[in-house]
């Protein structure tokens, strides 16, 4: 008998419990899908080779980069979307490189500008192939300027 009431007891506890536990996760919808979206585990596509290209003018002295690049996505669609347009990727990253003054890409504030210049690049692209996805970010992992 009493074993019988603390097994009510304790159902009628879990039960209140998951109720609130439901009602509070209704409110929090934006949040959760927000949390889910930033939990999302990072897949790492190198674009390899590196990027080495002049910059600038063609007037007096040429000047050259190095850069290597990792694009970072969240799904195998968007790797395999990566993959599959990386000669065009790669086409718009040497159009960006070269068209880039070599006084700004050696200051962080240039770097910066040239990575989200072709994340929007890529990410045009993506979308004019309708691949349905996009590419998160664009990572240096090394880059060079020589003057």
């Amino acid at each position: 008998m009493m074993l019988r009431r603390l097994v009510f007891a304790t159902s009628l506890v879990l039960a209140g419990l998951s109720h609130h536990t439901l009602h509070a996760e209704e409110e929090d919808t934006d949040e959760a899908a927000e949390e889910q979206a930033e939990a999302t585990p990072s897949i790492y596509v190198e674009m390899k080779p590196a990027f080495v290209t002049n910059i600038g003018q063609s007037g007096g002295r040429l000047s050259y980069v190095k850069a290597e690049v990792t694009l970072r996505v969240t799904s195998a669609d968007a790797e395999t979307a990566v993959t599959n347009h990386a000669p065009r990727l790669r086409h718009e990253m040497v159009m960006l490189l070269g068209n880039q003054n070599r006084e700004e890409l050696s200051t962080p504030q240039g770097q910066e500008s040239l990575r989200t210049q072709a994340l929007e690049q890529f990410n045009q692209v993506l979308e004019q192939e309708q691949t349905g996805t996009t590419i998160q970010d664009v990572l240096f992992t090394s880059f060079v300027v020589q003057r």
